[in-house]
């Protein structure tokens, strides 16, 4: 076999390992978007300190910020699907080192509050969103 060819070989055996490889890591990011046209996340990759708001709404709190933790979510941006006023409602998500509420937040949708219908995540304030999978809410 001529130098090319072995060449032309070892590059195209690399590229199918790589994309074998890219296909198996199991991805962080959001999906596609779903029907309601915003992206889903597993509540597994999303930061512990999520997971940890998501057990205290569920158990009805406590929560950092008792003012601001389960007051009505507006959705003024409209980036989640369009609902009744009352519809959402938002928590704060910890940022570790923040001495304030920062930018992470959960937000829920429908009722009861401790089993909502729906878990949305935003980590940059309201400006994406990805429905999160796995959160405990009823489909």
């Amino acid at each position: 076999m001529s130098r090319r060819g072995r060449w032309t070989l070892v590059t195209l055996c690399g590229l199918i390992v790589a994309a074998i490889a890219w296909a198996l890591v199991p991805s962080s990011s959001p999906t596609a978007p779903t029907a309601t046209g915003v992206p889903t996340c597993s509540l597994t990759t999303l930061p512990r300190e999520a997971r940890d708001t998501v057990r205290a709404i569920h158990a009805n709190g406590p929560f950092p910020f008792p003012r601001d933790d389960g007051v009505v979510f507006g959705n003024r941006e409209g980036h989640l699907p369009d609902q009744a006023r009352s519809y959402y409602r938002e928590y704060t998500v910890i940022t570790p080192g923040a001495h304030n509420r920062s930018t992470r937040r959960i937000v829920t949708g429908g009722s009861p509050a401790t089993d909502p219908r729906e878990f949305f995540y935003t980590a940059d304030h309201y400006d994406s969103f990805c429905l999160v999978t796995e959160a405990g809410g009823r489909p």
